[in-house]
């Protein structure tokens, strides 16, 4: 898809968002109570607590019910599971056909380990902080133009954690 056509989606979606009387670009204040790197390093004495976390939305793979996305934060990454039965059938929706990759979202949820063994968080609710309304360059081939790495360094430092 053309990027204009890309951006055009997203201000439908920003338009959708303020009709439903949804601001995502109101200042609200978000308490996080734990980080990423705090939630992977201390997993074993954290068991199933509930914690809250924000941070940008990277990437999101929608399936059926349920869909994972991985949000990163100061820290680094941690992997969300959003499941329709947990957050409620609306909220599901609004997470599945609003929100995108570079919203930044909070998450309220409990700390649980997946069947692959990753430590993730179960989703129980999702808050929209700020929604993107400019593009990401494709996780796959990320950001390897050097000039535009300078030109645009808050891409740089969005796409590539090791910048930072």
């Amino acid at each position: 898809m053309p990027e204009q056509d890309l951006l055009q989606v997203k201000k439908d979606k920003l338009e959708q968002l303020v009709k439903e009387g949804k601001d995502p670009f109101k200042i609200t204040k978000y308490d996080v109570t734990h980080h990423a790197a705090y939630i992977r390093d201390n997993f074993d004495e954290m068991g199933e607590q509930t914690v809250r976390v924000a941070g940008r939305m990277m990437f999101k793979r929608k399936m059926g019910k349920a869909s994972f996305c991985n949000v990163m934060d100061k820290t680094g990454k941690i992997q969300i599971y959003v499941a329709r039965d947990s957050i409620g059938e609306e909220a599901y929706e609004e997470f599945k056909k609003i929100l995108e990759v570079g919203d930044i979202i909070g998450v309220e949820g409990k700390v649980f380990k997946t069947n692959t063994g990753e430590i993730s968080i179960h989703a129980d609710i999702i808050t929209l902080l700020s929604k993107n309304l400019q593009t990401l360059p494709e996780k796959f081939h990320g950001l390897t133009d050097t000039d535009i790495r300078y030109r645009q360094r808050y891409v740089d430092l969005i796409m590539n954690e090791e910048v930072k």
